[in-house]
Parts: C-alpha cells; structure tokens; sequence
C-alpha cells in the first residue's frame, strides 16, 4: 500500500526518463502511497520536476499555471521532422551570423507571440494525443495559440550552436521557439537540448537527483511542505472553529478581501486553500484532510 506521505520533492529529472517513469521511481524510493508531478517534460529533457505526494497532490495543478524557465540549445542549419533532436534532418543550411542578428531576431519573440501547437505533441484531439496521429500518418489542423515570453536571453553563441534562456508562460513549445527564431534568422533550426531551470518559485539548484536520494536514508528531509506549493496567495489566518469548519465543507462568515487564501489554524497548521467573496463569507476550496491532521490534536 505505500506509506501516507505527505509533501513536494524537487526532483531534478534524468536525460531519456520520461515524467511518469522519474515519478515512479522517486515514490518507490520513498515508498509513498500516493503520488504526482506537476508538468511533464519530454524524455530528451532534464532539469525540474516537482513531485507531489500523498496531501500535496490536491494542489498540484496550482503548478501548471505558473511560469517556467528553461535553458535551451538550439542547432542552427538543421530544420528537423520533430523540430528538436529525436527527428529525422529534413534540411540544412550553412550558417553565417553574428551576434547582433541573433539580438536583432530574439526581440521579435519577447513579449506575447503565437505559436503552432506541433504535431509532435501531448495535445489532444478528439480524445487522442496529436502524436497518435503522427504515426498514423495523419495530419491534423491546429489553431496558432496566444503565449509570453517574459525573458529571452543569448547565454553564449559558438558557430551552428546557440544557447537561450527563455522564461515563459505555460503552454509555450520551446521546440516551436527553437524552429520559428531559425526561420527569422533565414537558417533554420531545431531544439537540441533543454533544461527547466525553474518553475514558478521553485529552482532547479534546490533539486535532488534520483541518486542522491537512493542514497541518503534521512530523505524525508529533501522535503518541502504542503503549502510551498501555494507561496503565491496571502495568508489567512482563523481561529480553530472555523478552520474546522471549512475543513468540513461548510461556509463561514469572516471579513477578507475577495480571492484565494492559503488557510491556517491558531497552531500555524496549514488546513487548505479557501476563496473569500469579499462580502463576509468564506468558503472551501481545496482543504486538507482530516486525516491527514489527524496526527496533531486538536
């Protein structure tokens, strides 16, 4: 059955491991009952993967919204079937650009741009991811999607190579970026290798390896709690009653501004996410267990 863990492990995800078989191998480590993560990196990237156990699955999505940040390697010269490595070259170019077009051509995707969802993709069409389709040989029409680029920064550029951080909204296909900043550089493109470095408030230097926690019997502490995932929202703050209440399913009356609140009791335990309409009620949300604070009287 697995044992009732509850908190977020920052976990730094290996090269060719999908999210799903890093997550498994992070709960079997730690023989957790319940467990998931929060936004799925493809198996030829690396880098964040926060992994969500037992209570701290309830907030998982709260992750998918939130901005993330990547390190990304772009093969200039080389336009791909996929548009990253794992496809077949389909067409090359010679390549001769200085620093300044490559400046001049990043400047053209800060901000809000759209985007072609790939084929080669996880989106769903009738029921059925696009690459499904893919191998079946079917080409299937998408509708361009509105992103941001918050950040886009040249790291370093050597000859057919060039290094990127790109800071984004979600929904953002960096190997879309990858292929469409090549087409404005008249070369072509493809994605040859990217990191996630951050998301939201989480960074890649506070990750753990699979390894290292293989390793280290006291891994429990590699842990964060509950509501690190929830850092974005205001506290809230209500006597133990109430706080019971809520954690009931029942609506209470108390004066707050209108919005989403990480709720606490008088103990400093955190009991949930709760919305005020800002009209003197307040109501659950997303709560936590009663048994999973059980442990702790009340």
């Amino acid at each position: 059955m697995g044992r009732e863990l509850d908190g977020l492990l920052l976990l730094d995800k290996p090269l060719d491991a999908s999210s799903n078989l890093a997550l498994q191998k992070a709960r079997r480590i730690f023989r957790a009952a319940k467990a998931g993560h929060t936004g799925t990196l493809d198996p030829l990237a690396s880098g964040l993967l926060p992994i969500c156990f037992g209570e701290a699955t309830k907030y998982s999505a709260m992750m998918l919204d939130a901005d993330k940040t990547y390190r990304a390697v772009l093969k200039l010269g080389e336009k791909t079937t996929t548009g990253d490595a794992e496809g077949e070259i389909v067409e090359k170019k010679p390549v001769s650009i200085e620093k300044g077009q490559i400046e001049a051509a990043l400047c053209a995707f800060r901000g809000e741009i759209r985007q072609l969802p790939p084929m080669h993709s996880a989106l769903k069409h009738k029921g059925k991811p696009l690459y499904a389709y893919v191998r079946a040989g079917v080409e299937i029409e998408r509708s361009e999607r509105a992103v941001k680029i918050h950040d886009l920064l040249m790291e370093w550029h050597d000859g057919d190579e060039l290094c990127l951080t790109v800071r984004c909204s979600k929904g953002t296909y960096i190997r879309v970026l990858a292929e469409d900043i090549g087409k404005n550089l008249g070369c072509g493109a493809h994605l040859k290798s990217l990191v996630r470095t951050a998301i939201g408030p989480f960074d890649l230097k506070d990750a753990r390896r699979l390894g290292e926690i293989e390793e280290n019997e006291e891994r429990d502490d590699f842990l964060l709690p509950i509501d690190s995932l929830l850092s974005d929202f205001p506290r809230l703050v209500l006597e133990q009653e109430k706080a019971l209440f809520l954690i009931n399913g029942r609506v209470i009356e108390s004066e707050s501004d209108a919005g989403l609140y990480r709720l606490y009791d008088e103990r400093n335990r955190f009991m949930g996410l709760v919305e005020s309409d800002g009209c003197g009620k307040i109501r659950p949300k997303r709560m936590m267990s009663v048994k999973a604070l059980e442990e702790e009287a009340f």
